[in-house]
């Protein structure tokens, strides 16, 4: 799969950067594609382009707050999830994920 995700928390700081890394180590683990954004209390980094959303398979929002640009979403397959499920059950998360797109 070819995944983009945003992840972001109350604060901004920890559970933000916890998840990003979860996502990325069960996507690499898994043999999918994966870039993350990050929304934080440094503001927007690793931010995805208008391209790379259209062209992931799936894009995972793990977000606790409202984020910014949250438009470049609307018409594209996504799920929305609390970030803790990324932080705690990423391989889950996209073991499901798979299944529900039949790749």
């Amino acid at each position: 799969m070819n995944i983009v995700a945003v992840t972001a928390c109350a604060t901004g700081v920890a559970h933000t950067f916890m998840a990003k890394r979860a996502l990325e180590d069960a996507a690499k683990k898994q043999g999918h594609q994966i870039k993350v954004e990050t929304q934080g209390a440094t503001g927007i980094e690793n931010e995805l382009t208008q391209s790379e959303i259209e062209q992931a398979d799936i894009v995972i929002l793990a977000v606790e707050v409202g984020i910014a640009k949250k438009e470049r979403f609307e018409k594209v397959k996504k799920v929305e999830i609390p970030i803790s499920t990324a932080i705690k059950n990423a391989d889950g998360l996209l073991n499901k994920i798979k299944e529900k797109l039949q790749m």
